[in-house]
């Protein structure tokens, strides 16, 4: 194995505007097409464990359930990250494929969803929904939060207990040159306001919902991740660097032209059971 888990950022539109977002991908020209995605999926699943589709907004690809198929048969836990808008049909079609589903929530309260760009007045209400559907059957469910100087001293912890999510993951706002630059500064945070936010909601770790806290340095050079076009990138100068592409070169050459630090993944909780616990319906 050379990696542990990759990140799939194989979807580069997104329906929602969220005005942090360090995955806007403006510097990729374009992506792959569905048979070259599916390719990248079955040459790097013999090195590593787990997949987790992103984006962008990856439900937006009208190939994401074949993929999803695809990496399930090769033998790797599956996860979608998503804003939730589309997801509905992917957790109904595809729940015996999927491992997990990631819900990007930030806030409980919905005007402040909208003044992040997520979405128009619905959001949280339907993650809610999405969130009991994936229970329903059997997948596991991740909760992200994003935290920002717009939710930092919001209590989320009714909202936590409401998703029932095997793990919350809870992020510093990270700002990426030529990503989110221009537009995330005035939601930037200091480390206080973000150690401040994790004590605030580590009560929860007693039900078993505590804060899996990553800060700006956590985030950085943790991460496995391939971009639209199938390239391997990291974030490790501030701002995205690629690899040639893994159908050009190959998965451990174009690995290789990347940063990446296992000791840094271990450091941030990301070893974990990846496997469903609850056999899938259907």
């Amino acid at each position: 194995m050379l990696f542990d888990a990759v990140n799939f950022h194989l979807w580069k539109p997104c329906n929602y505007k969220c005005t942090f977002c360090f995955a806007t991908f403006d510097d990729v020209p374009g992506r792959l097409s569905s048979a070259d995605a599916r390719r990248v999926v079955d040459l790097v699943a013999p090195y590593t464990d787990k997949i987790t589709f992103v984006g962008g907004e990856p439900t937006l690809c009208p190939f994401l359930g074949d993929l999803v198929e695809g990496a399930h048969a090769a033998g790797l836990a599956t996860c979608i990250v998503s804003n939730g808008e589309r997801l509905r049909p992917l957790i109904l079609r595809h729940a015996t494929a999927l491992d997990w589903v990631g819900l990007s929530v930030d806030t409980a309260d919905e005007a402040i969803s909208v003044r992040l760009g997520r979405g128009s007045g619905a959001h949280v209400s339907r993650s809610i929904e999405l969130a009991r559907l994936a229970h329903a059957h059997g997948i596991r469910v991740k909760l992200n939060t994003v935290v920002t100087a717009l939710n930092c001293h919001e209590d989320l912890s009714p909202l936590v207990r409401a998703i029932q999510p095997a793990r919350w993951k809870v992020f510093q706002v990270l700002p990426v040159a030529g990503q989110n630059d221009g537009k995330v500064e005035p939601l930037l945070i200091d480390a206080a306001q973000f150690r401040a936010y994790v004590a605030r909601h580590a009560h929860l770790a007693a039900e078993g919902l505590g804060p899996i806290a990553e800060d700006n340095a956590d985030m950085t050079g943790s991460y496995v991740m391939i971009d639209p076009m199938g390239r391997f990138f990291d974030n490790v100068d501030g701002r995205l660097v690629y690899s040639p592409g893994i159908l050009d070169v190959g998965v451990e050459a174009a690995f290789a032209r990347v940063r990446w630090e296992r000791e840094r993944l271990v450091a941030r909780g990301g070893l974990y059971a990846w496997r469903r616990t609850s056999p899938p319906r259907g």
